[in-house]
């Protein structure tokens, strides 16, 4: 069978025995984020056999997670209270049971990712065999069978006794699936990791209260003394009283419990409920260590940034204050820094460092090539000189009124002016003069750079501006392979300098000379 095309190469690709597909060397864990595209090519899995990426099987995972919600809180409420487990609540369970029964007979057609090859295996023997060798069939069946049913059936007696409240805790099981379905909610990107975690934190707590509140009241009802009891000695008769008023005690010792507050209204009388108490105040250190570091690194994380940015601006006072520097130049420094921070997605040395050269490359000629063909000085250069070019530029934002380039600094870099705009500037007898303005696409600092000279200008950004920044050295070496590139840029820089204005030229007064015999043969970059 021939490849299949798709967005993300080599996404699906038959394999020689025509059981397995190319699902791209991406880790599992990272794959429900290509969902979308994944769902491209479930059809060339074998007949009857379900892609695991496929968007109604997600869809069907998602709404098993909604019925396990229910278990989780269904198992320990039907412990505490053993009649609503063959009353109102057996129904539900029996519906909720069914369609993971519907889920078991599924996963025998739902093909997986071998984690050795990333390939995506769909014969049904291997994925019959992969799912009855591990613990994973016996668990789904055992915490799907509906014991107490089946032992009404079979017996013709309703049997409300702790052993099937227990069994019922079997569902537990499909927890599992709520644990899966957060780890790849966080690593979506389409989801804030923020309220993923968030959310998962608080329905870890809410199982904790409620299981332990439930299992509280079991002991109660369960105990040969109702009297000597935490409730029992609070609410005559309770076994015998509404169902929600044992459950709203149970609710209010736990949380009172996990927070620590203890009011002591409600307490432990028999040796039995001591011992969980103590076993419970334990797990509650535990759980508290837990909910508070994973906000500590929540919070952290999302106001890093903000501390950063805050450090660093009290450094720049703290120094610009101890060294007298001039308001303007603490102006200047405070705002760079600020846009340092604003503009901290945008730098590609961040995002690109860690990728292949190859697609470093291809990113730089989608974002600069355009304007390095549109510079004047790399007119009618080759195709391949641009694209040496292009791949070693990078840009830098300069937040407005800041100077680029100072007149008669050394000149090691030159700037082609990506967007934004600039002032060429000069200063004569301490007064500053306006000569130019440049645009998108124009050049600055290259005069000084080319003639190994002082900087004439001074340029200063207009408004917020980005510029490509190009050393001197390495366009030296770029360059070195193509005489007839540089012959072209020599012709475009003489005449760049012809058309320079009257002003501009005064300030450097030995072009006019250098220009009468000035040829590109013998002038040497």
């Amino acid at each position: 069978m021939s490849e299949t095309r798709s967005p993300l190469p080599l996404l699906f690709r038959r394999h020689s025995s025509g059981e397995i597909k190319n699902l791209t060397s991406v880790s599992s864990s990272l794959l429900p984020a290509f969902g979308t595209i994944v769902d491209e090519g479930h059809s060339q899995l074998k007949k009857y056999v379900i892609a695991p990426y496929d968007r109604r099987y997600r869809l069907w995972q998602t709404f098993l997670v909604v019925l396990v919600v229910y278990s989780a809180w269904a198992s320990p409420f039907e412990l505490a209270f053993g009649k609503v487990a063959t009353g109102s609540l057996q129904p539900v369970d029996l519906v909720v049971d069914a369609f993971f029964v519907v889920d078991i007979i599924l996963t025998f057609f739902v093909a997986y990712l071998d984690k050795s090859t990333y390939l995506l295996v769909d014969d049904r023997k291997k994925i019959a065999l992969r799912y009855v060798k591990k613990l994973w069939l016996p668990m789904d069946v055992a915490s799907t069978l509906p014991f107490q049913f089946l032992y009404r059936i079979f017996t013709g007696k309703v049997n409300r006794g702790d052993v099937f409240g227990f069994l019922n805790l079997l569902r537990l099981w499909r927890l599992r699936r709520v644990s899966e379905l957060f780890t790849r909610l966080e690593k979506d990107t389409r989801f804030s990791y923020y309220w993923t975690r968030y959310c998962k934190l608080i329905a870890v707590t809410l199982f904790a209260v409620h299981s332990a509140g439930c299992f509280y009241y079991w002991l109660a009802s369960s105990h040969g003394q109702p009297e000597n009891t935490w409730i029992g000695s609070l609410v005559h008769d309770f076994k015998h009283r509404s169902i929600w008023l044992g459950y709203t005690y149970s609710m209010y010792w736990s949380i009172v419990t996990l927070t620590t507050v203890g009011y002591g209204d409600l307490h432990a009388v028999n040796t039995g409920e001591k011992i969980f108490n103590m076993l419970y105040m334990l797990f509650n250190i535990s759980l508290t260590a837990y909910l508070i570091g994973n906000m500590t690194n929540l919070i952290v994380h999302g106001t890093a940034r903000t501390f950063a940015m805050r450090e660093a601006i009290n450094q720049i006072l703290n120094y610009g204050s101890k060294n007298r520097l001039p308001e303007g130049l603490r102006e200047q420094m405070l705002a760079h820094m600020q846009l340092k921070f604003k503009t901290a997605e945008l730098k590609q040395e961040a995002v690109l460092e860690n990728l292949p050269k190859a697609i470093r490359s291809s990113v730089a000629q989608h974002l600069f090539r355009r304007t390095a063909e549109n510079t004047y000085l790399f007119k009618g250069v080759s195709e391949d000189f641009i694209a040496q070019l292009v791949t070693e530029m990078k840009a830098e934002y300069f937040p407005p009124k800041v100077e680029i380039i100072l007149q008669n600094e050394i000149a090691t870099d030159f700037y082609i002016l990506a967007s934004g705009a600039v002032d060429i500037l000069t200063y004569k007898n301490g007064t500053e003069q306006f000569l130019s303005k440049l645009g998108s696409a124009d050049m600055a600092g290259e005069i000084g750079v080319i003639f190994n000279i002082p900087q004439p200008f001074t340029v200063r950004t207009r408004r917020l501006s980005q510029v490509i920044r190009l050393s001197h050295h390495d366009f030296k070496q770029m360059l070195q392979p193509y005489s007839e590139d540089g012959k072209t840029i020599i012709s475009n820089f003489i005449q760049y300098l012809k058309g320079l204005k009257q002003e501009m030229l005064e300030e450097i007064p030995y072009v006019t000379e250098l220009l009468g015999g000035l040829t590109t043969e013998v002038y040497n970059l």
